[in-house]
């Protein structure tokens, strides 16, 4: 199936059934274990990419059913990185997490979701896409006692997931998504290597690719941060045109009840851009109409046939119904830009 103009998607997290894990809550232990839990994960999938299409939605996603963290669900299938062994880290900057050790070679045997990418594409003839984790925002999301060097586990993370990238493009995945928060926070960094590093992870596929790059989820640590940021927040001009110049298909940003000046976006003008239209941050259901505001804002930057409109950030620890509504104004404040678009 192909998608129509202004094709919507998720960023990434949907809310998980309250029967798999603690609701509206980070990090929430599973309330299954063993073959009910791997059952349960995938139960999970199909009701999240359901909600997606009675939503309305056009581009689906996992909902990241069968994880517990966008990023450490991913690191507990590597080798090199004791689980056992926690070290208290700053995350981002922002605060404090028991995080794991990385301890020798990291290294990855097989593919981490590629079997669960087959039964989301076996469900659906709409384009699928998946988010993994980007090498700068897992680095910072770990403590390193082998490497001693940020640049260097980076780089190794890449290719991984770089393997993992085209176990998913061959099961069938449309649009391949490297969430990097992380760019938002360490922008040297980003500047020496970090948007190479990240061309690595995606070097190869033929599918589309996005780079994800927000203000976090709607938890206290991150709204505390962004009230500190002042009346706009302009940390995407750090290297929006960097990505501009990058191989990467498409750009994912936050937008809708943020301080992002809305002109940054043309900042990545030719590039295709995933605009969050919906603020993850409140259980405020935005309207059909609000929605449309935040899209014609965003095109007097981007072309029509480059925008995708979306969520600001994964909808993990909202309300599941506070979840569908939201997904449900999102595309219906697309339809009403595509048939002003179109008519």
């Amino acid at each position: 199936m192909t998608a129509p103009l202004l094709p919507t998607t998720l960023v990434g997290s949907l809310p998980k059934p309250s029967w798999l894990s603690e609701p509206e809550k980070l990090w929430s232990p599973w309330r299954l274990e063993g073959e009910n839990l791997r059952a349960g994960q995938l139960d999970a999938q199909a009701l999240a990419a359901d909600a997606q299409r009675r939503a309305g939605l056009d581009v689906i996603s996992d909902g990241e059913q069968t994880r517990q963290h966008f990023v450490t669900t991913f690191i507990e299938h590597l080798d090199g990185v004791d689980f056992n062994r926690r070290e208290t880290v700053r995350i981002r900057d922002r605060y404090d997490a028991s995080v794991p050790t990385v301890v020798g070679p990291v290294s990855l045997d097989g593919s981490v979701f590629a079997e669960d990418a087959k039964r989301l594409r076996a469900l659906t003839d709409q384009p699928i896409k998946w988010a993994l984790p980007g090498p700068m925002t897992m680095i910072d999301t770990l403590y390193d006692a082998h490497y001693g060097s940020r640049e260097e586990l980076a780089g190794e993370f890449a290719r991984i997931l770089n393997q993992e990238a085209r176990a998913l493009e061959a099961a069938g995945v449309d649009i391949i998504q490297f969430d990097e928060p992380a760019f938002n926070v360490f922008f040297d960094d980003v500047r020496e290597w970090g948007v190479a590093t990240l061309e690595r992870a995606a070097e190869g596929l033929r599918c589309e690719t996005v780079v994800h790059i927000c203000y976090g989820y709607g938890i206290k640590a991150n709204t505390d941060w962004k009230a500190t940021l002042g009346s706009e927040w302009r940390q995407y001009e750090e290297f929006f045109p960097l990505l501009q110049a990058s191989s990467i298909d498409i750009v994912s940003l936050e937008s809708r009840g943020s301080h992002v000046p809305v002109s940054l976006i043309e900042l990545l003008r030719g590039k295709k851009v995933m605009v969050g239209a919906i603020d993850v941050a409140t259980d405020e259901i935005e309207t059909p109409e609000e929605v449309a505001e935040t899209l014609r804002a965003a095109l007097a930057h981007v072309d029509p046939d480059k925008l995708l409109p979306s969520t600001n950030c994964g909808m993990a620890p909202l309300a599941r119904d506070v979840a569908e509504r939201k997904m449900a104004a999102l595309a219906a404040g697309a339809a009403i830009v595509r048939a002003e678009l179109e008519g």
